[in-house]
């Protein structure tokens, strides 16, 4: 984990071969506090698809946990009725 002082922030050069050197996020600090996290847009997406696809996970959990599923092979056998396939 990297942590620099806010002050820091004035030589952004550093800062972004920072982050992408180490591949994570760079955490800046104002008077010994956490204030600002800055970060790569690549780690960014690739977080963010991360969590996208969690929540995707979670609510396909969440779905069979609950009962709101359908049985694949009814639900193909209707399909190709209704398309005559």
């Amino acid at each position: 984990m990297q942590i620099v002082p806010m002050r820091d922030l004035k030589n952004t050069v550093e800062i972004e071969r920072r982050c992408a050197e180490s591949n994570e996020p760079v955490f800046v600090t104002k008077n010994g506090y956490g204030r600002l996290v800055v970060m790569d847009i690549d780690y960014y997406e690739r977080t963010m698809r991360k969590i996208d696809e969690a929540s995707l996970v979670n609510r396909g959990i969440s779905d069979y946990v609950n009962g709101r599923t359908v049985d694949g092979r009814k639900s193909l056998k209707k399909l190709r009725e209704k398309h005559g396939l």
